[in-house]
């Protein structure tokens, strides 16, 4: 790659568990001759993802070199969007300064960042003559989308804002929704598996009706997709930032406060079903969002990985405890900023 040319970067943006970390984990395995280079953005203290990625470098290491460990940058415990200045900027000026220099970047946001504030910052002087934005992906988990989750009924909402003037008609996580979809260069619909056809269909239906200009919707499972399919796109989205709408244009930033995060410290647990139901109670009787994190399983040598959106909960053993590594379980736990109650949290956790 000629030192003048700039490094296409694909911003990666959705929901909370929409899948982001499956589709680079794959992107990382299936380089195709590519450097790449990561940066990861968490909402909440915990790195979960961060920590899957290097894991993920270092197995794919084995075979290729697309994306060595040193690659994968991790912003924790702040929006990126909000931190352009003290993060952002010095964090791609890094990437840049690698040799071999990367000949293409990822960047995973937070599950609650808003993708225009972050498009914008390619417009600082410090980088704007050395990279792209090749493309803006928004990842919509289509299970989620059919049953309705970003579709409130606009009309009812109306009616009860004109009869109390209090209600806001749109709810901050359909905000943050639909400001992802009017800044995506493509819609990719992750677990269409666990939707069915149907479901699928409904979701994708939605997506084109809040779209605000016409957009692909491809659909895959398991974050599996021919890198050329969405890598590649040449969109230099940062040129027309006037073309994606935000909820929040006119604002010289924006803040979280609707939503926050508390880390759970535990002990071992006896079994990972017994978690899982707690986490399901959690979900149901408390209302929080996204469940993330590792576990000790008593008598087991293999760190528990877990991750949940709402009631549904995944988890697999992803690898052996290291040499010294204290063996606990940890947990962030994501929701609106009033349900979060970390008193309330621990003592359903833990029984």
């Amino acid at each position: 790659m000629s030192e003048l040319s700039k490094v296409p970067v694909t911003i990666v943006t959705g929901f909370l568990g929409a899948g982001k970390t499956t589709l680079i984990s794959h992107l990382i395995r299936n380089a195709g001759g590519r450097r790449l280079a990561v940066v990861v953005n968490e909402f909440g203290t915990l790195g979960v993802d961060g920590d899957i990625l290097q894991s993920c470098a270092v197995s794919a290491n084995s075979s290729i070199h697309g994306c060595p460990a040193e690659n994968i940058v991790e912003l924790a415990n702040g929006c990126i969007c909000c931190t352009v200045a003290d993060d952002f900027i010095p964090t791609v000026e890094k990437l840049l300064a690698l040799d071999p220099r990367p000949d293409h970047i990822l960047i995973e946001t937070s599950g609650l960042a808003l993708p225009k504030p972050l498009l914008k910052a390619f417009d600082w002087p410090a980088i704007r003559s050395r990279i792209t934005v090749d493309g803006v992906l928004a990842l919509a988990d289509a299970e989620a989308v059919a049953a309705g989750r970003f579709a409130p009924d606009v009309a009812a909402l109306d009616a009860q804002r004109a009869a109390d003037p209090s209600v806001d008609h749109e709810a901050p996580l359909s905000e943050v929704f639909e400001d992802q979809l009017a800044c995506a260069d493509m819609v990719l619909l992750t677990k269409v598996d666990l939707a069915g056809p149907e479901g699928a269909a409904a979701a994708r239906a939605l997506i084109l009706a809040k779209a605000p200009r016409p957009v692909p919707v491809i659909e895959l499972a398991e974050g599996v997709i021919d890198p050329r399919v969405i890598l590649g796109l040449g969109a230099a989205a940062e040129d027309d930032v006037a073309a994606r709408p935000s909820h929040h244009d006119g604002e010289d930033d924006h803040e979280h406060g609707d939503f926050d995060s508390t880390v759970i410290a535990l002990g071992a647990i006896a079994e990972p079903a017994d978690l899982v139901a707690r986490i399901e109670t959690l979900a149901r009787d408390h209302d929080i969002l996204r469940v993330k994190g590792y576990a000790a399983v008593a008598d087991k040598p293999m760190r528990l990985l877990v991750q949940a959106v709402g009631a549904r909960v995944r988890y697999q053993y992803d690898r052996p405890w290291r040499p010294g590594e204290a063996r606990c379980t940890t947990l962030v736990v994501i929701a609106e900023h009033d349900r979060v109650d970390a008193e309330t949290i621990r003592g359903v956790l833990a029984n």
